[in-house]
């Protein structure tokens, strides 16, 4: 007897075989093969397969950001938009960035310096530090020696064959950026619905700086899990004992999650990056730079769904692109495409007219 344990986005392939107990990061998609023991991925995003040839297991982390971004984000908007409930008293959470997901980042860039230290100081002997400090100095400069350098996990198999991670500096780029724009998002939402007019007011409301906090999925909902702990004492205690007074937390939940979704994103912008709110400059910095990562995320959105039209293979069935047009229909008028290149420019022009704001 045994479990899998996935979180949101799992997505196993065609034929995976795979042995309990397994416990995947959210996003996670299992490439087609027999995975011969129990896997732990705690690294969200990643591609995973099994490389029979070389005898290991081959995990590329960020896979979905570098390849296949146009999937991630239209299955995003589609289970918001197949959300057909009558009455939605429970807040589902279908972003791919949300609180579960920004941990689960931090948590990899923390095995990131890791695993690239121990890589570092296995083939440069001598080499002066402890393997995180090396390992973050390396990724932080984007060293051009990381090129080639074979990068091997722990713990990520219950083998003694080894874990190959790739891609790890594009990677650890990309996750620090998503962080940013994470928080910048929930700041400009905020920004908006409290109608705030100046830069002073903004960091007066701002909530207080802590540390990074663990959340729990309930049942789709992302809660605390401080106030989950607090449930389940009162459950226990009898204070709460009715399946009413159960449903009435999770909507209390669900009304604070903006809030403390925007705590948590500054407390994780901080962390990994160094951001203060206090400082309006940093404030500025990071508004103007997610739409530098809006932009980039779109532009992956449409190249990630060109290749479709641009593959030989997939090509090949059809006389000529005009007649596969009239099949699959035209890129150009690709409706999902279009409603992000739309979103962005509203998201540009929000932050713009924020930034002038700030600038008063």
């Amino acid at each position: 007897d045994g479990e899998i344990i996935a979180g949101r986005g799992f997505l196993p392939g065609l034929c995976v075989s795979l042995k309990h107990n397994s416990q995947f990061a959210a996003f996670t998609i299992i490439a087609k093969g027999d995975f011969p023991a129990e896997l732990n991925i705690p690294v969200p995003f990643s591609l995973v397969s099994n490389d029979v040839t070389n005898d290991m297991l081959v995990v590329m982390p960020g896979y979905w950001f570098m390849y296949n971004m146009y999937a991630l984000a239209r299955n995003s908007w589609k289970y918001t938009d197949r959300d057909k409930r009558t009455e939605k008293k429970q807040l589902i959470e279908h972003d791919f960035l949300a609180p579960d997901t920004i941990n689960e980042i931090i948590q990899a860039l923390q095995l990131f310096k890791k695993f690239t230290g121990e890589a570092w100081i296995l083939n440069n002997p001598g080499t002066a530090g402890d393997a995180v400090s090396v390992g973050e100095k390396l990724l932080e400069t984007n060293d051009a020696a990381l090129n080639g350098m074979d990068i091997f996990a722990s713990g990520f198999e219950n083998t003694g064959r080894k874990t190959k991670l790739i891609k790890v500096p594009a990677c650890y780029s990309v996750f620090k950026k998503l962080i940013s724009y994470y928080a910048a998002r929930l700041l400009v939402n905020f920004i908006e619905s409290q109608n705030i007019t100046s830069v002073k007011q903004l960091q007066s409301l701002l909530p207080a700086s802590t540390d990074v906090f663990e959340w729990k999925n309930i049942g789709g909902q992302l809660i605390t899990a401080e106030a989950i702990g607090e449930m389940e004492k009162n459950i226990k205690s009898g204070k709460i004992d009715t399946w009413e007074e159960v449903h009435a937390v999770y909507a209390k939940q669900g009304d604070n999650y903006e809030y403390d979704k925007l705590q948590h994103a500054l407390a994780a912008v901080k962390l990994v990056n160094g951001f203060s709110s206090d400082d309006s400059v940093e404030l500025k910095s990071l508004l103007d730079k997610s739409v530098e990562t809006k932009k980039w995320m779109v532009d992956n959105i449409y190249s990630s769904r060109e290749k479709d039209y641009t593959n030989p293979f997939r090509m090949m069935v059809y006389e000529n692109r005009e007649e596969m047009d009239k099949v699959v229909g035209r890129l150009e008028d690709n409706q999902f495409i279009k409603q992000e290149k739309q979103a962005f420019e509203e998201y540009r022009l929000k932050v713009k007219k924020i930034l002038g704001m700030m600038n008063n």
